[in-house]
């Protein structure tokens, strides 16, 4: 079972956010709230990089990050060493960021898709475990990328 789950929005995400942290807790899941606590105009790269550095520094095993598209707080959540944020858009894609990339951020676009289905990519993306086998092959080459100095 998950420790924690760290959430992050920007405020086109919020409502989402709110819907997506209550699922959860209804669930008896633990949740950190990383911001943004409001609809007020707020830069996403920051609340992505509040989740990331969360999950990368242990005090939160997964992420979850909304903002409009889900595109930003992909792009600045990856920026974070050890992340592996993966933009999902239907359950297909939640389940094979999980089995193939062992993501550990989801970012959803609050404007891309309803709340019922980001719900049901939430579900899935939290239940589905990571294969390992030539997948962590894989990941482990991520991982090395990450620490070469351009």
């Amino acid at each position: 079972m998950l420790k924690i789950i760290a959430l992050g929005s920007d405020h086109a995400g919020f409502e989402l956010k709110e819907k997506i942290k209550q699922y959860l807790e209804k669930r008896k899941l633990k949740i950190k709230d990383c911001g943004c606590y409001s609809e007020e105009s707020v830069d996403y790269p920051d609340y992505a990089e509040k989740v990331a550095r969360t999950v990368a520094n242990g005090k939160a095993e997964k992420g979850i990050v909304i903002c409009g598209t889900g595109i930003g707080m992909s792009m600045a959540a990856n920026k974070v060493l050890g992340i592996r944020a993966a933009l999902c858009w239907n359950e297909e894609t939640a389940e094979m960021s999980r089995k193939h990339n062992d993501a550990n951020i989801l970012c959803l676009g609050a404007r891309m898709i309803d709340h019922e289905k980001a719900l049901r990519i939430v579900d899935i993306w939290l239940k589905t475990n990571f294969e390992g086998g030539r997948h962590r092959r894989r990941v482990n080459k991520i991982s090395i990328i990450e620490k070469k100095i351009c």
